[in-house]
């Protein structure tokens, strides 16, 4: 049963290793571990994650907690109703991006403090190996509901601040976004791809990381008279940006252009991850920010951000961060700071992320390899003359070029992001570091 238990949440295939019985534990070990009394609970489009909720919601009473159900929402949504009903404990049911027979958890504290590996799943997978369940409660708990979208969407609203009609074309991929878009509902139009909720994702993987999963949504941008595009993952904690010609807009320039645009009202601490262009830092300090860099991994941003009381923050897969939405994702917070830019503007956005387009970047490269320590010790054994740290697996800067190495936390995959000064700089030396990971 460990395949389940990962470093930022838990799941599996329905059916298979993630069934009714094994959440029903998942349900009492989570209890057990956190001692808590109050669990909000969120869960996506998938037609098993109402079983799964009801199992779920079963083991946590049986503990004699009371389950508070949002119903059908967004991973963002859920967050917000977490904090904002003061829970001391919430759980998301999805499993995000991943096909339709794939479910799972995602787990928090109070105020939506995400439980990852090192801070809880771990714990609870051995509570549910071991069966070491606090005893069951005389009183089993209740089971009540709350709809947590009305102000949820006030939230995002209050934050528009458009001169001028936006309009967007959006694919929901068949997933959460279809409800998350509630949120931008009145203050922008739009017009959906793919939106109806169906978790067997029928038209395509609801990534918006994988660019051959941008191509409809392209297409439409290019053919419609849009502002621009965006693109929810499954469970609408993620969005990905095209511009008006039908270009893809990188994770990383979005989180500039919202720092950027954000400073103007606040300057603070803005937190980007270690696989960000070099702009993104750049463009932050200009503005009068205060730039960090962090590790990649929503649990650890969201723990910096609160040692740091940062503002915001962005990650290059489109995790956009508030400090004013408890410190969690909102996709649509992000969209519609993008979309109050836009309206602000005489130029559209592919000229507004022009400037902030600085340098040349590899993407996300990976490779299976043997053995990932002696990969990475490879890595720290090059490059004599650059500056060498280790935040997050190997990072590397020298003048013309910098580089992070870091194994995949599920898998046997070395993963390169690689920048540059110039393209032909970007090329080589990105094909020389992959030369040392593949040695």
């Amino acid at each position: 049963m460990a395949g389940i238990y990962k470093a930022y949440d838990i799941r599996g295939i329905y059916g298979d290793d993630f069934t009714e019985a094994v959440i029903h534990d998942i349900g009492r070990a989570f209890v057990t571990f956190l001692g808590c009394k109050k669990v909000v609970i969120g869960r996506d489009m998938r037609p098993h994650s109402q079983p799964l909720f009801e199992a779920l919601a079963t083991g946590i009473t049986r503990q004699g907690a009371d389950v508070v159900d949002l119903g059908v929402v967004s991973t963002p949504m859920t967050y917000h109703g977490i904090a904002k009903l003061g829970a001391d404990a919430g759980i998301m049911l999805t499993a995000s991006h991943n096909p339709g027979e794939w479910n799972g958890t995602k787990l928090t504290r109070e105020q939506a403090i995400p439980i990852s590996g090192a801070t809880g799943i771990q714990d609870i997978e051995r509570i549910v190996n071991e069966g070491s369940f606090a005893p069951e409660a005389q009183t089993a708990g209740s089971v009540s509901t709350y709809n947590v979208i009305p102000e949820y969407v006030a939230y995002v609203q209050s934050k528009a601040e458009l001169a001028r009609p936006v309009h967007l074309a959006i694919d929901m991929a068949n997933g959460m976004g279809i409800v998350e878009a509630e949120a931008l509902d009145g203050t922008v139009t739009f017009d959906g791809l793919f939106d109806e909720l169906d978790g067997s994702f029928p038209n395509h993987e609801a990534n918006p990381l994988k660019e051959s999963t941008l191509v409809d949504l392209q297409t439409m941008t290019r053919e419609g008279s849009y502002d621009f595009g965006v693109a929810y993952d499954g469970d609408a904690d993620r969005a990905g940006f095209i511009d008006e010609k039908g270009q893809i807009v990188p994770m990383d320039i979005i989180t500039a252009l919202i720092a950027k645009d954000v400073l103007r009202h606040e300057k603070g601490t803005f937190l980007y991850d270690l696989r960000s262009s070099r702009a993104v830092g750049e463009i932050i300090e200009e503005n009068g920010g205060r730039a960090i860099m962090c590790r990649v991994g929503h649990a650890f941003i969201k723990q910096q951000m609160r040692e740091e009381d940062a503002v915001f923050a962005g990650e290059l897969s489109g995790h956009y961060y508030f400090r004013d939405n408890f410190f969690t994702e909102s996709s649509s917070k992000a969209i519609l700071c993008v979309a109050n830019i836009v309206s602000q503007s005489d130029k559209p956005l592919s000229e507004l992320v022009a400037p902030i387009k600085r340098y040349f970047a590899s993407g996300e490269i990976n490779s299976e390899v043997e053995d990932t320590a002696v990969v990475l010790e490879r890595i720290r054994q090059s490059h004599p003359d650059g500056r060498h740290f280790e935040l997050d697996g190997v990072s590397v800067e020298l003048d013309d070029f910098w580089f992070n190495v870091r194994g995949s936390n599920t898998e046997p995959l070395i993963r390169l992001n690689l920048e540059a000064v110039s393209q032909e700089v970007m090329e080589a030396k990105r094909d020389e570091v992959l030369a040392l990971i593949r040695g």
